[in-house]
């Protein structure tokens, strides 16, 4: 069985944590600090709850003045590197920024110089969220300054951090609502040497796209064919508007028509399933067009709720030329295997196939106990 995520924290880490914490902090209670820790709920605690717990167990063995604990934790990242920890490499130092979030509000300008000094070791989307919020205006303006920074990772923080609906992590409701503030800092990123930024430019979009298609749909006009990571970035941006069958973002890729294109033998293989095994299913997809045709093949698989309607998650297959006059047989299984991200419910669920977006006809299988 995996390792519980929030099993990261554990004797080893804070015994290497609090040698280097020492060495900024001479005095600095060990035993103190662990009790705080370790008390009788820790055990039970998720991983973010312990992430604060550790945090306000942090700041109870620090100083009572917020601009020398930032002092302190800045001091603390050179050394976390020479002790071994490298940058971006541990989750478990989401701390840092998480006292940043907690304490910092009200000091502003410390804490924004803390983010680009800190970000550079430990991501700090999360944690300027609430500064966000509070102060969205600056928090703009400070974050088109960072999307011209000489460190990746701090450009990074200028497009993940200002993502309306970051996973994970408190929306931003006046981004939801109106993403043009951060358009300017989107434009800017677009071409960025490194693909992390990249990536954070196509996910941020993606936020953007489940709100406000128009909006994104426009961007991918305006920066397709430019380059080939550009070309990149915007279909990663689309993959939710393509999933919904966006049909405009659909022609903008090349799937077009599919009055040529039919799909027969559609079956399921296993109509009962048991949580823990996978459904099973075949179908032919049959191009009758005299020329190769560009499909996005996807299925649909309908969840049962816990109130027994149904949700539909969208899988794709595959996302290529079929050629002229062609039957391709496809199988595909889709597992029910336990996870920590859905539950499942018994009853009925069903299987559908998408061409291009648009959706044939579903058939029903049965989860059981």
């Amino acid at each position: 069985m995996a390792e519980l995520l929030k099993n990261i924290y554990h004797t080893k880490f804070f015994d290497r944590f609090i040698s280097s914490v020492q060495e900024v902090v001479p005095d600095f209670n060990k035993v103190s600090f662990l009790k705080n820790i370790y008390d009788n709920e820790w055990e039970n605690r998720a991983l973010k709850q312990r992430m604060r717990c550790i945090t306000l167990a942090l700041k109870n063995h620090l100083s009572d003045d917020f601009n020398t604990n930032v002092e302190i934790i800045i001091k603390l990242i050179p050394i976390l590197e020479k002790n071994g920890f490298k940058p971006q490499g541990h989750l478990e130092f989401m701390i840092l920024p998480d006292f940043i979030e907690i304490y910092g509000l009200k000091h502003y300008q410390a804490s924004i110089k803390a983010f680009e000094t800190m970000t550079q070791f430990v991501s700090c989307e999360f944690a300027v969220r609430p500064f966000i919020i509070e102060y969205q205006d600056n928090m703009i303006k400070q974050m088109r300054l960072w999307a011209n920074h000489n460190h990746s990772s701090v450009r990074r923080l200028a497009t993940e951090g200002c993502r309306p609906r970051l996973p994970w992590a408190m929306a931003i409701p006046s981004l939801k609502e109106n993403p043009a503030p951060i358009i300017p800092i989107l434009e800017t990123l677009k071409n960025d040497p490194s693909e992390y930024v990249r990536r954070s430019v196509a996910n941020n979009l993606n936020d953007i796209s489940k709100d406000h298609p128009a909006t994104v749909v426009n961007l991918v006009k305006k920066w397709q064919g430019k380059t080939k990571e550009t070309n990149w970035l915007v279909k990663h941006a689309s993959r939710t508007l393509l999933k919904q069958g966006n049909t405009e973002v659909m022609t903008l890729f090349g799937f077009g028509t599919i009055d040529k294109i039919k799909i027969t033998d559609f079956k399921i293989l296993t109509p009962k399933v048991k949580i823990g095994d996978a459904v099973e299913f075949t179908f032919k997809l049959v191009n009758t067009n005299n020329n190769a045709s560009k499909i996005r093949l996807e299925y649909g698989l309908y969840y049962q709720k816990a109130n027994g309607s149904l949700s539909r998650k969208v899988f794709k297959i595959s996302e290529k030329d079929y050629p002229k006059n062609s039957t391709t047989s496809i199988k595909r299984k889709q597992s029910f295997k336990i996870i920590t991200t859905r539950k499942f419910h018994a009853g009925k669920h069903q299987v559908s196939i998408i061409v291009n977006g648009k959706e044939f006809d579903t058939l029903d299988f049965g989860l059981v106990l």
